[in-house]
């Protein structure tokens, strides 16, 4: 973020009392975050029985993964698939189809498949952000590469970041987040061609692609963006009047190169097949506890499971866990600069969106208080109340990290003032930086086991019966939870066939446009479900016999397969007395029906 009145970095030599060249120092650092990103997503790379501990998520990305990489090769609407949710279909631009990042990782998903094309994903995530807040930083506000290093650190691998990585690739993606600012912000220059067009311009490049990638991230930068300007302009009125036409001239012009790309996208968003209207879970529920600020996440080196469970709604949502350390030095930081402009609109910034995660009742060690919090004065706003309150505690990361930037810089470039002059300020400094990012340092993402995909399906030993405009019912065809057998199965295969059921928010049926996840529930799925969760084998009737073939007609089944799962055996017989007697497979059991349903 610069205004144009912070001090560009104008006068870096190349080298400094060493004869390694510029670059090579840039490299280096890009490969720390490289070797981190790869150090954090270490439990999953080679093991396909393996996901990061939030499954259901994954299974969703990879599935979106695939999506992108299929309708690439195969021409299809990137926009919409009839792969899961048969015969219905899936809204994608309603939905979180980060094609922004799928079709560039169309290569790596073909070659690889779909599991190692998320592992790229997340470390692209993790250390493009990290990279991008790097470069931002460097060219922009501070001279000294370690002080840039240090505040890419932050931004790209603070706790929200790494928990929000192992499950939701649409908010860890956050390299283009620094890009944008960089061309909203621009300083000041005599062409007007450089100060509106040409930034305009890219700069509604980069809001069409993050658009394909995450309209929750950018909703979350546009009201940042405009919470730090209204503070800077408060802050420093010239300089918010010299630069202000052509901030506004730039935002006109991607405003009008963004709508043509995205005019169509947003409407089949909006009007589209299976588009649906609010949201599938209450989002206010999801609030952060003003202690969390001060706690560990899971994900650190001083992290358990304990803590953060009590203070955050889920183990994707500890975007704050700061720990005390960071959170007094950017208190220090803020004093000791508070007379610069930058350093007040980003204090200000960064203390409305941490009051913001609060959510609308403020709570404290897992205790509701009764006392209002902040976002009651905004929740019913369009489009903020369909945002999750606890990742508005995002907003603080780059603020901390652009906070710590400065103040390295600063301690670097001279000695602070009033502080005598036998003391080593800089080896204080970097004590103190160094204490309090420790015990922040991520560890790998934790994983759990995932039941294989049938060799049956893996293999293709289901080609032969499922004919063009059929359908392969996984058991059982539609889950209450997240984590859907047929969707991994699908991704795992490139999406082979279509399959019922899926992870998905989707409207509750043909006249009900209200958002519920995955497909409408059907009494044979019913059924099925229950059995799977409780292991109870139920007394059918010829009734439930005829509903099966009914729902097996709905969803234009070929066949109905079932893998592993916890209560398998129960389940089977459950279908077995629906249909007839299964037969055994490579990797579950198989029932053909296509003579059953015609």
């Amino acid at each position: 973020m610069t205004t144009g009145t912070t001090s560009p970095n104008t006068s870096s030599p190349a080298t400094v009392g060493t004869s390694r060249p510029a670059w090579l120092r840039d490299a280096l650092v890009v490969a720390g975050y490289l070797g981190l990103a790869v150090l954090v997503t270490s439990g999953q790379w080679g093991r396909p029985w393996q996901l990061f501990h939030q499954a259901g998520d994954q299974i969703l990305f990879e599935w979106m993964l695939a999506h992108a990489a299929h309708a690439v090769v195969a021409g299809e609407n990137p926009l919409y698939s009839t792969g899961l949710n048969a015969p219905d279909g899936v809204n994608l631009m309603a939905n979180t189809s980060v094609l922004g990042l799928g079709v560039p990782l169309t290569p790596v998903t073909l070659l690889f498949g779909s599991q190692a094309a998320f592992c790229v994903a997340v470390v692209c995530c993790l250390a493009g952000t990290a990279v991008a807040w790097y470069v931002l930083l460097r060219r922009r506000l501070v001279r000294a590469r370690a002080a840039a290093a240090v505040g890419g650190l932050i931004c790209g691998f603070a706790p929200g970041m790494i928990a929000q990585a192992g499950a939701h690739l649409h908010i860890a993606a956050q390299f283009l987040v620094p890009a944008i600012l960089a061309l909203v912000f621009r300083p000041a220059s005599d062409d007007a061609r450089h100060d509106v067009w040409r930034p305009g311009v890219g700069l509604g490049l980069l809001l069409v692609w993050q658009v394909f990638i995450g309209e929750e991230v950018l909703v979350f930068l546009a009201l940042a963006a405009g919470v730090f300007a209204l503070a800077y302009a408060l802050a420093d009125r010239v300089a918010a009047r010299r630069l202000a036409p052509a901030l506004l001239g730039r935002l006109a012009v991607a405003a009008g190169v963004a709508a043509v790309p995205l005019a169509y996208p947003l409407w089949f968003q909006f009007h589209g097949p299976q588009h649906y209207s609010g949201m599938a879970f209450a989002t206010q529920g999801f609030q952060l506890d003003v202690a969390s600020f001060t706690a560990s996440a899971r994900q650190t080196v001083l992290g358990d499971d304990w803590l953060p469970g009590l203070l955050s709604p889920n183990p994707t949502e500890e975007n704050s866990f700061f720990g005390p350390g960071l959170l007094v030095l950017a208190v220090v930081i803020v004093i000791w600069q508070w007379r610069r402009p930058l350093v007040r609109a980003l204090a200000v910034a960064g203390v409305v969106f941490a009051l913001l995660s609060l959510g609308g009742e403020l709570r404290v060690d897992g205790e509701a208080t009764g006392i209002p919090g902040p976002y009651r004065l905004v929740g019913e706003l369009p489009l903020l109340d369909l945002a999750v309150p606890a990742r508005f505690a995002l907003v603080c990361v780059p603020v901390l990290g652009v906070l710590v930037a400065l103040s390295v810089d600063r301690v670097r470039a001279a000695r602070a003032p009033n502080v005598a002059p036998g003391l080593p300020v800089r080896l204080l400094w970097a004590g103190a930086v160094t204490a309090a990012l420790l015990p922040l340092m991520p560890t790998p993402l934790r994983v759990v086991p995932v039941a294989p995909v049938p060799a049956f399906i893996a293999d293709g030993g289901w080609r032969p019966l499922v004919p063009p405009g059929r359908t392969v019912v996984a058991v059982p065809p539609v889950t209450g939870a997240a984590r859907s057998p047929v969707m991994l199965w699908s991704a795992r295969t490139g999406l082979g066939f279509p399959a019922p059921g899926g992870y998905f928010i989707g409207p509750s049926g043909p006249d009900d446009p209200a958002a519920r996840w995955g497909a409408p529930d059907r009494p044979t799925s019913v059924l099925l479900r229950q059995v799977a969760d409780t292991g109870a084998v139920p007394v059918l009737t010829d009734v439930d016999r005829s509903q099966a073939v009914e729902d097996l007609r709905h969803w234009r089944a070929a066949v109905v397969v079932l893998g592993q799962l916890e209560h398998g055996d129960p389940v089977r017989r459950t279908v077995d007395d629906l249909l007839g007697p299964g037969r055994p497979v490579d990797g579950g059991w198989l029932w053909d029906v296509r003579d059953r349903v015609g």
